[in-house]
């Protein structure tokens, strides 16, 4: 399959790193950015005093914005584009994880549109955005170096997504040390959402032998140094490994000649939580994940043999069933149980999904079938 590659991200990886900001900001004539965060951590770590100090050190002003949560509002970004215009900000520095970046980017898109989540919903295109650098404090969901946002409309309980090329950031900085200090279950939700964003594709109706070659790659990576991070979570190579994995996930590179990827799995985690915010998008995908594959494995046989090898067997069952102890072993949770969803919102969690449109590419699902598949996934056994 034919494909076009092009990613115009700069990124600047390494120990010590975010002292570039102030400079990388300075060499493109800007000098007002809106500093967005979320809810604090990025002083208990140390990173916001690099950030500071990295911004008075090239002479910027800027105006800071936390609070953004996990699982980000379209409120809070339009809020944010708000004070961005009354600050007259020409830039946009996104110092944190998934969510602070796609609030970052939908308020450098924003920040151009006269209704924001008219670009998720289609009916506008951003076509310019305000520059926008990354300062990544947890690896994941590869936002740093992607144009695509994500957001909660909590009035409608849509969690869609838009991309425009204008949200590419213009610099992400990776410092892997920043995420030493993380807590145990957020790097594991952190790897199992860039498992997600490899497997996603793994599963489309293309092929291409060298992308897939280096998802195998990426995939055995993230399950190699996860295991050992549970035993030696300080060790700055790991999460080095780790960290640059989690970008290549979803950069564009492992979807190149794979045919645009599968992609349901994320939208019933989307509908997940939308209706109930308090799931980390990785835990849910630990859950719905293995359940989406269980579901669809029979239909399409010959797509999961590969994803059973890389577990070291031919049996795509048992594939499965050793995927689920790994993220057991992780901690992750198991169960939709496990994360407080209740039975009498699947029927809701099912239609939600439906209503995004992007209903997979190994079979073109009913809201039934969702249904029935979430309903697997409720409870062990």
């Amino acid at each position: 399959m034919d494909f076009t590659f092009q990613n115009p991200t700069k990124i600047v990886f390494g120990q010590g790193r975010i002292s570039t900001l102030g400079t990388e900001l300075r060499a493109r004539g800007l000098c007002r950015p809106l500093l967005v965060a979320g809810g604090g951590s990025i002083k208990r770590n140390g990173v916001y005093d690099q950030v500071a100090a990295s911004l008075k050190s090239a002479d910027i002003q800027w105006a800071e914005a936390f609070g953004v949560r996990a699982n980000p509002t379209l409120a809070k970004a339009e809020e944010l584009i708000a004070q961005a215009k009354a600050f007259g900000a020409d830039s946009v520095v996104a110092v944190g994880g998934g969510s602070v970046i796609d609030s970052s980017k939908s308020v450098a898109a924003g920040f151009f549109l006269d209704n924001l989540w008219d670009a998720f919903t289609g009916q506008a295109r951003p076509k310019k955005a305000l520059p926008l650098f990354t300062v990544l404090t947890l690896s994941a969901t590869g936002s740093e170096m992607n144009g695509i946002a994500v957001l909660t409309n909590e009035a409608t309980a849509q969690k869609w997504s838009f991309f425009s090329p204008a949200c590419f950031p213009t610099v992400s900085i990776i410092d892997p040390a920043a995420q030493i200090s993380l807590p145990w279950a957020e790097v594991v939700n952190g790897s199992v959402d860039a498992m997600s964003h490899i497997m996603e594709y793994y599963f489309a109706r293309q092929t291409q032998g060298t992308t897939l070659a280096l998802n195998d790659a990426l995939l055995k990576t993230l399950l190699d140094t996860t295991d050992a991070l549970q035993k030696d979570p300080t060790n700055y190579e790991l999460h080095a490994t780790r960290c640059w994995a989690a970008t290549l996930a979803f950069n564009g590179l492992s979807s190149c000649g794979l045919g645009g990827g599968e992609w349901l799995a994320h939208g019933l985690e989307h509908s997940i939580s939308a209706l109930y915010p308090q799931v980390a998008h990785g835990a849910g995908l630990a859950v719905v994940f293995p359940a989406w594959c269980d579901y669809f494995k029979d239909s399409h046989p010959e797509r999961f043999a590969r994803f059973a090898a890389l577990f070291g067997t031919n049996d795509t069952a048992e594939g499965l069933r050793r995927l689920r102890a790994r993220f057991a072993a992780w901690g992750a949770p198991q169960t939709l149980e496990d994360l407080g969803v209740k039975p009498a919102d699947l029927p809701a969690l099912a239609a939600k999904t439906m209503e995004m449109g992007r209903l997979g590419t190994l079979k073109t699902p009913s809201a039934k079938d969702l249904e029935q598949l979430l309903r697997g996934a409720l409870r062990v056994g």
